[in-house]
């Protein structure tokens, strides 16, 4: 299913037929870099997902999913410092 509830402030961007898009269109919450290079979402990566960055385990991961559930969605990636567990060194 690649519906998504729409917020304030979300970029839809709806190509134009046989237009290719750039291949981080579709990421444009807040990213972070994980193990491979891959860009991941931390506002809807899994817990999986979350483990693959650097740093972030299964507790910090979970704690991660509990305070966007909690908050909603990271504003800009700095937020995600406001996370249990996750200080300047883990954000880095």
């Amino acid at each position: 299913n690649l519906a998504a509830v729409l917020q304030d402030g979300m970029v839809v961007y709806i190509p134009f037929e046989g237009e290719e898009t750039p291949g981080s269109l579709s990421e444009a919450g807040s990213r972070a870099e994980g193990n491979s290079g891959d860009v991941v979402n931390i506002n809807t990566a899994s817990s999986e997902e979350l483990q693959a960055i650097p740093g972030i385990g299964p507790s910090k991961a979970e704690a991660v999913i509990e305070y966007r559930e909690e908050n909603g969605p990271f504003q800009i990636i700095e937020d995600i410092t406001n996370v249990s567990g996750i200080g300047e060194k883990s954000f880095e």
